[in-house]
């Protein structure tokens, strides 16, 4: 049987208890289900970023080529950049 999961006063509360429990202990995940959210879409924050103008015409030339807009393709690369960096941080 498992045990109640408490009522919480805040999201930091329940918070601070997921990561100090197990769910395992109130949850009967056999029972689960899994849940698609299509609609769900990623928060976004803008930042400011200097970069020497020779880079951005390459980026710019580079997303031409690839016919998609160069701050997407600038996230690609930053993608790519840190899985490659998790990549290598495990392999060790």
């Amino acid at each position: 049987m498992s045990k109640p999961i408490p009522k919480f006063k805040s999201e930091k509360e329940e918070r601070a208890f997921w990561a100090e429990n197990d769910s395992m202990d109130y949850l009967d995940w056999k029972q689960a289900q899994r849940a698609i959210f299509p609609n769900l879409k990623p928060t976004l924050k803008s930042i400011s970023l200097r970069l020497p103008e020779s880079m951005i015409d390459e980026l710019r030339q580079l997303a031409n080529e690839r016919d998609v807009p160069y701050q997407s393709l600038i996230k690609l690369f930053l993608r790519e950049s840190i899985d490659n960096a998790y990549s290598v941080k495990s392999s060790r």
